[in-house]
């Protein structure tokens, strides 16, 4: 691994021999390897060997340097130590954040993962007012295959000119993705637009303006004077009688210049691939479009394992997070199949639901867990070793975030801003949703005093609602055991002096950490990370000098961890809850009528409430410190019920008793059928065949 560093023309007070020893690896100042020692670069990629280069700035014209190099076969990798910490008022102290971001950056790749694809032949539907789908259109019709749906004729009155083709109606329904959306129309209009030649006889006709140069009528002003179908009679293009018929066509690109509120339409936070919304005069949306024909692949950002999901047991619905949080509403409940169901092309890879997944049924694939842990680790225990402290991870967010943190770089070299603090580690993620409450305590195990996520105007309402919520249950857990201080932040900013402003502000703050780092690894199920973490902060928690308390409470919204209480007067020992749990923390014991719990496994689901037909069951989310969290304990449990018959056991006292006073009443079950319910299976058939047999002889 060969890593090359640049001062930028010596505006960042860059330390290659410290940098070198925190790399284990000599390294060589540069001051303009984008320029006049760019010959530095070429020679690094003869090599064979990776190279990372310290700049993302010039990272295009460095990719054009490797084409034209003779035997340039290194692979190449980009890290910005500029404008997070070289660009910064106390740049000469971020030594140690720039050797962890270097340390990062020499990391293996992620593994691959299976792949999305989506094809567009580029057949674009454009809806809107026709003047400015018409315009639209124009700029992109040399690369598409445009279709219109004329919503009303526009202030500029509609277009003359017969450019494209154009649908009318009424607009039912839009559903689907890039290369496969479905539109649906009633073809309602009077006026069929493939006749209509668009003479405007109809027009000049109509006593009541009802029809608009989109060549539509509104039926709500019509008349029915019928002077336009007389207008209209030599070309015949206007039928009133013709039946409004249920269209539909797909298309691979949506332009909707209508209203955001519009329906039918995606006014959903996170629109499909494919569609998009515009006034029609954004550029960078129609340059977008034009791009869009092809074959295009993304990773498919989830992984889901059935087993673990505490969505649905026996018809019954439990945790729906991960529905309740999707801005792209890809997740929806599959009653038939007892589990949910990720449409994998409308998921933007957002990474929500398996931050808020209390069992890790859902969980983000690329990065996976681990190669994310890995990451935190390198970062945190490089930046210690270099002699870093108080370190900060500041997740944000690859698009949106980066931008605000270039931004704030540029603003402190020209000596507007403070710039990134030295003990700021920025840390870009696909999205600020994707990281929960098992990464974020890893992250402080591993040393970090605070975890910090930055959100931008970018992130959906519910995202923000989610990861407050985890926060809380996290920061619950660290002040329960005495870590004083705030841990976990979600900070916000919508420009670059807001998150500087916000930055400055952390130096205000002090936390109390475990002494020593974590070496526990990251695991890819959740539940193993959140419990290897705990155990590091139980193992080190402040509160052991004075005593931990049995439990800690944990908010209600968001806990992934509790016990359950059960009403032992109600509960009539009948074991539904016991198949409802996904994770096995409520079991029965086969040798007596007993309901136990293992609360380690408890993910605070909700099944068991849910399912209980005597509502004996309710939730306690807390963290409970005594050993007997690990251990099987009775919750209720109840005498056996022997048959009247033949004394053999067959159900609990309490639930033969319950069946007897509700079905005491019943028409169905009066003298010897009462009786009967009182008897196992075995015996019941026996009576009642007997029964009918001296009914019989009696008859004889």
């Amino acid at each position: 691994m060969t890593t090359l560093i640049c001062d930028c023309n010596q505006t960042m007070p860059l330390d290659a021999k410290a940098l070198g020893a925190a790399l284990h690896e000599e390294l060589t100042l540069h001051s303009t390897l984008c320029r006049r020692e760019a010959g530095a670069f070429q020679g690094a990629i003869r090599t064979g060997q990776e190279v990372v280069v310290a700049c993302t700035q010039e990272q295009r014209l460095f990719g054009e340097l490797g084409t034209q190099t003779e035997g340039a076969v290194s692979p190449v990798r980009f890290v910005n130590i500029r404008e997070t910490g070289g660009w910064s008022r106390d740049a000469r102290a971020a030594g140690p954040k720039i050797a962890a971001l270097l340390a990062a950056a020499r990391l293996p790749e992620p593994p691959p993962v299976a792949t999305v694809t989506y094809k567009s032949a580029g057949r674009l539907l454009v809806i809107g007012p026709l003047d400015a789908a018409e315009q639209a259109a124009a700029l992109v019709a040399d690369v598409l295959d445009v279709t219109l749906f004329a919503q009303g004729p526009g202030t500029a009155g509609g277009a003359q000119a017969r450019r494209f083709p154009v649908l009318g109606g009424r607009l039912t329904g839009l559903t689907g993705w890039l290369g496969a959306f479905d539109v649906q129309w009633s073809a309602d209009n009077p006026i069929d637009l493939d006749l209509c030649t668009r003479c405007n006889a109809c027009i000049v006709a109509c006593p009541e303006n009802a029809i608009g140069l989109d060549y539509q009528v509104d039926r709500s002003a019509c008349d029915a004077h019928r002077a336009c179908v007389r207008a209209c009679q030599v070309a015949g293009a206007i039928d009133f009688g013709r039946e409004a018929g249920v269209q539909q066509e797909r298309f691979d690109l949506v332009l909707d210049l209508r209203p955001a509120t519009a329906e039918p339409g995606f006014t959903r936070h996170a629109p499909p691939q494919g569609y998009f919304r515009s006034d029609g005069r954004d550029m960078g949306v129609l340059l977008r479009l034009r791009e869009m024909v092809g074959e295009f692949d993304k990773p498919r950002f989830f992984a889901y394992k059935q087993k673990l999901c505490a969505h649905s047991r026996n018809e019954t619905v439990g945790c729906h997070a991960c529905i309740d949080i999707c801005s792209a509403e890809a997740i929806s409940s599959d009653k038939g199949r007892q589990q949910i169901q990720v449409n994998p092309h409308l998921c933007v890879g957002c990474g929500a639901c398996s931050t808020v997944c209390p069992t890790g049924a859902l969980s983000f694939a690329y990065p996976g867990a681990t190669d994310q842990g890995a990451r935190f680790k390198t970062l945190l225990s490089t930046y210690a070793a270099a002699g870093g402290k108080d370190a900060v991870l500041l997740l944000h967010s690859q698009e949106r975030g980066q931008a605000l943190i270039d931004a704030l770089g540029r603003a402190a070299q020209l000596r507007r801003a403070q710039g990134v603090p030295a003990n700021v580690i920025p840390v870009p993620l696909w999205h600020t949703a994707s990281t929960g409450v098992d990464l974020w305590l890893s992250a402080l195990a591993y040393g970090a005093s605070q975890v910090v996520v930055l959100a931008t105007e970018e992130e959906a309402p519910q995202y923000l609602a989610g990861l407050q919520e985890q926060m809380d249950v996290a920061q619950a857990l660290l002040h329960g055991l005495g870590y004083t201080g705030s841990h976990l932040r979600l900070l916000r900013a919508g420009d670059a002096l807001a998150l500087d402003a916000a930055l400055q502000s952390l130096r205000q703050t002090r936390q109390v950490l475990p002494p020593v780092a974590a070496r526990h690894g990251v695991a890819q199920e959740k539940r193993a990370t959140l419990e290897l973490a705990l155990d590091h902060f139980l193992a080190h928690a402040p509160l052991w000098k004075d005593g931990l308390p049995e439990a800690i409470a944990l908010p209600a919204a968001g806990a992934p961890l509790g016990a359950i209480t059960v009403d032992t007067k109600r509960c009539t020992l009948c074991l539904s809850c016991v198949s409802a749990c996904p994770a096995g923390a409520l079991q029965d014991n086969p040798q007596l009528p007993q309901l136990r719990f293992l609360e380690k496994n408890c993910v605070q689901c909700g099944l068991c409430a849910s399912t209980c037909p005597e509502e004996a069951i309710a939730l306690q989310p807390r963290l409970l410190l005594t050993p007997e969290r690990a251990q099987l304990r009775v919750l209720a449990e109840t005498q056996p019920w022997a048959c009247v018959r033949c004394s053999k056991p067959f159900g609990t006292l309490k639930a033969i008793e319950a069946m007897l006073e509700r079905l005491a009443g019943h028409a169905m079950f009066q003298g010897e059928a009462l009786e009967r319910l009182k008897m196992c299976s075995d015996c019941r058939v026996i009576d009642l065949y007997s029964s009918q047999r001296e009914a019989k002889v009696t008859d004889l």
